[in-house]
């Protein structure tokens, strides 16, 4: 018996069993072109909710900060039943600055669905994310969304994506994909443009027949891949992953194969699948389950949770380097600790700690001293988040002018370089390409699609990027859309010349007052109103010229019995520029930071007494 149990084990010849039950599916697409809609109208279909439960638009976004600025942030796992067979969909965000959400998702399932708007073609965080996939070697089912725009071109944009697909070297196979056409706001999926549709069965069907069931040996040892994180005030750390092979059972012992080789036994609490929005409780993992899992304290993502008897661990996912660097420190300020509820450097340091536990995206080392910290990501839109995450959970925290990181290559200084493709009116051409002049941009490809919108591609390293966005959307009185994606690493391309104006700093501390404010209007732009706390050294507003200028910005005008009281009623104010927190990290230089906490975002001097700057 034994030389014929051994040649089984040694015959990869017979194909794997395969789950003919389950599907796992990943939608990726470039930001804002629809996934998070084309899940909500899956889920309305497929019967999760009851007829009369009242769903939220982009019911996936469930963060806060996701349902406000329209962006998804988190890759979120959701499951749908179609004719008896579960399709698990895991919905990614589109932008670059969380791709290493994307690289996760795509290691625990078996086909994606790429989303593309029918105006808009495939845009860099399109090719970010196909790249990832068809590495992958996952099968795609492209689907064109928002056909019912006015300006579909959908002929051409169906054009652009097998060039895509052609220009990243993708196999014979995976060119063979199907399209499908949708109108995710209304729920319709067509096979073809002139068929009549009312719902997404085209979709679905589409799904089960191209997207391949997961294979996996139920008799081999279990092997499941950790791809996400959660947290429940009940259970604790809650692992989300895909089994591979084998089987898992609720209560079973298994070991935990950790990121540096040693291996960790633990008890399985509980098992959850998802069903739409629910967690529903399992008893068993099959092979192609994704599950989230309690009991498994300390786990990260990257680990396999496998079979203490014979551990088996799956190769760990390269995760993309980070290009971008900030201080965060505590907050130094006069006003620190009147409005925020987390103030000290150990509070700091451990919400750091909790975020690099869910994030894997972001680095956190000792930034000289034990109250700072340099926190290094994928760019600046990723780090905003995570501030704007912490001032609502009530830290108080400054952060410094983010900053790029190098590298040596061959003894020589290089720094990054990214692909920035700019959307814009015909009529803003010379003053986009000017701009980007000036911060070493080389333009590479510009297409005229003869609507009246130009596509301009540049190479520009990350340090030109830094504080574009606002100037590039004044310039093109808002009509620009701006899309970056990492290209790699460029010799150093020497200094890149940024804020050409000062700032202007209060030289003293008290309230606003107008009349100080009406008598600095013409020395440049005001950023607060009266009657505002200020503080010396506190950035009031941007000078007009180079240098920085200290004002009084709380002087009081004084009255006596010879004026006349209609004399007030002349002044009239500038509306200030209010900077939000995106504007404010933008606008600093190196000797400023910016003071965040759960009221106010203030800007400020490192330095604050005048004398000694």
């Amino acid at each position: 018996m034994q030389p014929e149990v051994l040649t089984h084990t040694i015959d990869h010849s017979e194909p794997p069993v395969r789950n003919q039950s389950i599907r796992n599916i990943a939608i990726i697409a470039h930001v804002d072109h629809g996934k998070t809609t084309l899940v909500d109208a899956m889920l309305k279909q497929s019967g999760i909710f009851r007829a009369n439960e009242q769903v939220a638009d982009r019911v996936m976004d469930s963060n806060a900060l996701e349902r406000e600025r329209g962006i998804t942030i988190l890759a979120k796992t959701t499951g749908v039943r179609y004719h008896g067979v579960k399709i698990n969909i895991v919905d990614t965000p589109g932008h670059s600055d969380f791709g290493g959400e994307v690289e996760r998702a795509l290691m625990i399932v078996d086909g994606v669905m790429l989303l593309v708007d029918a105006s808009e073609g495939p845009l860099p965080q399109t090719r970010y994310v196909l790249m990832k996939a068809l590495e992958a070697k996952l099968p795609p089912i492209v689907v064109i969304n928002k056909i019912d725009r006015p300006d579909a071109r959908i002929p051409e944009v169906l054009d652009e994506i097998y060039d895509l697909f052609i220009d990243l070297d993708a196999h014979e196979d995976q060119l063979d994909f199907p399209v499908i056409y949708t109108n995710a706001r209304e729920g319709i999926a067509k096979f073809k443009l002139e068929d009549e549709s009312t719902d997404l069965r085209p979709l679905f069907e589409t799904i089960v027949k191209h997207i391949p069931a997961p294979g996996g040996d139920t008799e081999s040892p279990l092997q499941l891949m950790v791809a996400n994180l959660d947290y429940s005030d009940y259970l604790g750390r809650l692992a989300i992953g895909r089994v591979f092979t084998g089987v898992l059972k609720y209560g079973d012992d298994v070991t935990i194969a950790k990121l540096d080789g040693t291996f960790q036994n633990t008890r399985i609490t509980k098992l959850y699948s998802f069903e739409g929005l629910k967690r529903v409780d399992e008893t068993i993992g099959q092979p192609g389950d994704i599950l989230a899992i309690a009991g498994v304290e300390g786990i990260t993502i990257g680990e396999t949770i496998t079979s203490v008897e014979n551990p088996k661990p799956l190769p760990h996912t390269q995760i993309d380097e980070p290009t971008i660097a900030m201080t965060f420190t505590i907050n130094t300020s006069p006003f620190s600790g009147k409005e925020g509820q987390y103030v000290t450097s150990r509070n700091l340091r451990d919400r750091l700690d909790k975020e690099l536990l869910t994030n894997v995206s972001i680095r956190v080392e000792e930034a000289g001293g034990p109250d700072a910290f340099k926190v290094q990501g994928r760019g600046e839109l990723q780090l905003a988040i995570l501030i704007e995450m912490m001032r609502r959970e009530g830290f108080e925290l400054m952060v410094g002018k983010p900053e790029i990181l190098t590298r040596s290559i061959d003894g020589k200084l290089n720094e990054p370089l990214e692909l920035l493709v700019i959307d814009c009116p015909e009529a803003f051409i010379g003053v986009v390409i000017e701009k980007l002049g000036g911060r070493k941009g080389k333009m590479v490809k510009m297409v005229n699609h003869g609507s009246g919108r130009v596509r301009l591609e540049f190479h520009i390293p990350s340090r030109g990027l830094i504080g574009l966005r606002s100037q590039m959307l004044t310039d093109t009185k808002g009509t620009a859309i701006m899309n970056s994606l990492f290209e790699g690493y460029i010799e150093w391309q020497g200094d890149i010349p940024h804020r050409p104006t000062g700032s202007l700093v209060a030289d003293r501390s008290g309230k606003t007052t107008a009349h100080a404010i009406w008598n600095l209007q013409e020395r440049g732009e005001i950023f607060v109103t009266p009657g505002i706390e200020v503080y010396e050294g506190m950035i009031v507003g941007e000078n007009s010229r180079d240098a920085d200028l200290n004002v009084n910005i709380v002087r009081e005008k004084k009255l006596t019995n010879m004026r006349a009281s209609s004399a007030d009623e002349a002044i009239r104010l500038v509306p200030p520029r209010i900077l939000n927190l995106e504007q404010a990290i933008e606008f600093i230089r190196d000797d400023e930071f910016v003071e965040v906490t759960p009221k106010s975002i203030r800007l400020r001097k490192r330095t604050l007494k005048a004398n000694q700057r």
